[in-house]
């Protein structure tokens, strides 16, 4: 090879390993740099990268008036102080459950608090008597806590703050609590156990959406009070310390096509003075008791399972009435050929009881092997139509009811026990 072509490789060479050398250098600097890049789309602002922060509240400090992205590296990240939120338009984002944050107080604070800032000003520059803030979501990262420490997730006063993909576990107070978050809150594909209080405690709340969350071992799981247009579906809620699912002073509200199971207490109460709720299509299975409205009226109850409950499998109280109760099928473990699929000391299965209650509709429902009755009447309960409802190897008060309709109801005895099936047992 000639002089002049060795020179010649050589120089190509080293001009392109500087070429590659800079590049990745300017392709460094735009990774681990906030500095503002030129972008070709107008009003564009960049991602916050926490990981080029000193601390995860420096990276939401960083975000500007007009809102802004924080995206959270994979990691652990120990705090003693509450992540606060107090602008608009805000993403926190994480890396899924890789981003770990972990409240280390001790003295009761939140791990995370959204909320407008103290001094929010009006146009005129007066003190605003009643702030907010609008549109703060939080998604994929696992928040958790210890039994001393407050809340997860405290948001106050956030109009359409969007929760999801977020696991909250180990709180010493709820797990999330929105307080008068009223305007459109949703809380959806969540993880939320272990919490010391209420896994989801909404106060104030209106069209509040609360779907295909998992709730597991908080002492309540959902609690929404004074507030309207509740859409809870599709959840699962298991192992509950206390209660399932608890309204109250709510009305126009739907709680369908959930599971709950293995609540210690009640799996859905609805009281102080709670109407126009549905309760429908739910699988209510091996708690202490059922759905028990203590003060509701107006409420449809219907095409719920009622499986297994040790007391109350639906209790309507005195301060309830005019409610519908149609389509739900009230049963113990039977699987057919005289066979339970429970053990013996795990056979509660409980029914219907009607407590002073008035005006009731008990239409198109299943009672079979309950006890101790299928229907209780507590007098005086009176003005209810029970019609076109099967009951199977149960006792029932239905005919005590006074001032009644009662009609097209069979009562029918257990399935027989085949000989084949004796003789085994005799074996």
């Amino acid at each position: 090879m000639k002089r002049s072509q060795i020179a010649f490789t050589f120089s190509f060479f080293f001009v392109t390993l500087l070429i590659n050398l800079n590049l990745s250098f300017i392709a460094a600097g735009q990774e681990n740099s906030n500095s503002p890049i030129k972008s070709k789309l107008a009003g564009s602002r960049p991602v916050i990268h926490a990981i080029n922060y000193a601390s995860i509240q420096e990276a939401i400090d960083a975000i500007p008036a007009e809102g802004g992205v924080v995206q959270l590296p994979p990691g652990k990240f120990e705090i003693e102080e509450p992540l606060v939120i107090t602008k608009g338009d805000v993403l926190l984002i994480g890396s899924g459950s890789a981003t770990h944050i972990h409240n280390k107080n001790e003295a009761g604070k939140d791990a995370i608090a959204i909320h407008p800032p103290q001094d929010a000003k009006l146009p005129n520059g007066k003190k605003d008597p009643k702030p907010r803030i609008w549109r703060v979501q939080l998604q994929n990262f696992r928040l958790t806590g210890n039994e001393k420490s407050g809340r997860g997730i405290n948001a106050k006063w956030v109009q359409e703050i969007y929760i999801h993909g977020v696991t909250c576990s180990y709180h010493g107070n709820d797990g999330i609590f929105l307080d008068f978050c009223f305007e459109d809150p949703r809380v959806s594909d969540c993880l939320i156990t272990y919490n010391k209080a209420t896994g989801l405690n909404t106060v104030g709340c209106h069209d509040i959406v609360v779907s295909a969350n998992h709730f597991e071992e908080n002492l309540d799981a959902l609690r929404c009070a004074d507030g309207f247009n509740l859409c809870m579906s599709g959840n699962n809620l298991d192992d509950h310390l206390r209660d399932g699912v608890i309204i109250e002073n709510t009305y126009g509200s739907i709680v369908c096509a959930n599971m709950i199971e293995e609540c210690k207490g009640r799996a859905v109460v609805l009281d102080k003075e709670c109407y126009g709720i549905t309760l429908s299509a739910n699988v209510i299975a091996h708690n202490g008791s059922g759905i028990i409205l203590n003060d509701a009226h107006g409420c449809a109850v219907s095409a719920n399972t009622f499986t297994l409950l040790a007391a109350d499998a639906l209790r309507i109280g005195p301060k309830s009435g005019r409610i519908t109760v149609t389509g739900n099928n009230f049963s113990n473990s039977y699987i057919g050929n005289g066979k339970v699929k429970r053990r013996t000391n795990d056979l509660k299965a409980a029914g219907l009881t009607l407590d002073k209650t008035r005006g009731v509709t008990v239409s198109g429902n299943l009672f079979s092997s309950v006890r101790p009755k299928a229907v209780e009447v507590i007098e005086p309960t009176t003005h209810v139509i029970f019609g076109n409802n099967l009951l199977i190897d149960v006792e029932s008060d239905h005919e005590k009811l006074k001032e009644s309709i009662i009609k097209n109801t069979l009562v029918a005895p257990a399935e027989p026990v085949k000989e084949e099936q004796k003789q085994a047992k005799v074996k």
